[in-house]
């Protein structure tokens, strides 16, 4: 048996090291995000439902009056997003004391089972009334679900739904340029990156194909993930 192999043989077996770091599948959440948002904003009425500092924005917009925004659908947002996240919270306080690559699989695989139903409703009833209400409530829902469960994990410069204000603020002000290492900008970087192509895709996606696509890439994307995620950053 050769060096390496020995050294190998004598480490631990660490169950949380296997399948994808949790950056990368923070990253590709964070391209699904856009993606959820772009579908909400483009094809469910002028609504954000993965990020919610925008959708209180236009909640506020909505309030005064202005065109084109509802206020029943921010609403809808809000409220089914905070009650995903007091799901998460509750999620956490139960298995997050465990292994987190158990914990954040389970919240992967329910995400992907409420992104697969919106694609469905979309599917099957393209222009019924209450299907726009149903495609917020279930997709507000799974982001809030996801967004508190990804702040108790608590990977250093990349959130997948918060807006990015902070993060374009820290990937400047901590920069070299700004006077600092810049040890975390290639993380913030790429969650930028990965939050606009999310959003082109997304747009692109609802604008030639409707509703019912872009949501079932969610579900798969959000369901590979939950197979392949591991416990460690």
């Amino acid at each position: 048996m050769s060096a390496a192999e020995e050294a190998s043989a004598q480490e631990p077996y660490d169950p949380e090291a296997r399948g994808l770091r949790l950056v990368f599948v923070l990253l590709a959440l964070t391209v699904v995000s856009g993606l959820i948002d772009a579908v909400s904003y483009l094809g469910l009425g002028r609504v954000f439902t993965a990020n919610m500092t925008g959708n209180v924005v236009v909640l506020g917009f909505a309030a005064a009056g202005a065109p084109g925004f509802s206020v029943r659908h921010t609403s809808t947002s809000l409220g089914f997003f905070l009650l995903g996240a007091v799901t998460g919270g509750r999620l956490a306080l139960r298995v997050g004391s465990g292994p987190r690559r158990t914990w954040t699989r389970l919240t992967l695989t329910a995400e992907a089972a409420l992104l697969a139903l919106s694609a469905a409703v979309a599917f099957a009833r393209p222009h019924a009334t209450g299907t726009v209400y149903a495609l917020i409530a279930l997709t507000g829902y799974a982001m809030g679900l996801r967004n508190a469960t990804v702040r108790k994990l608590g990977v250093a410069a990349i959130s997948t739904t918060t807006v990015l204000t902070m993060t374009l603020t820290g990937l400047a002000a901590e920069s070299r340029l700004g006077g600092a290492p810049g040890r975390r900008s290639p993380r913030r970087t790429a969650s930028v990156v990965a939050m606009l192509a999310g959003a082109f895709l997304g747009a692109w996606l609802v604008l030639h194909h409707g509703l019912g696509i872009p949501l079932l890439v969610a579900a798969l994307t959000s369901g590979v993930l939950a197979v392949v995620a591991s416990g460690r950053e």
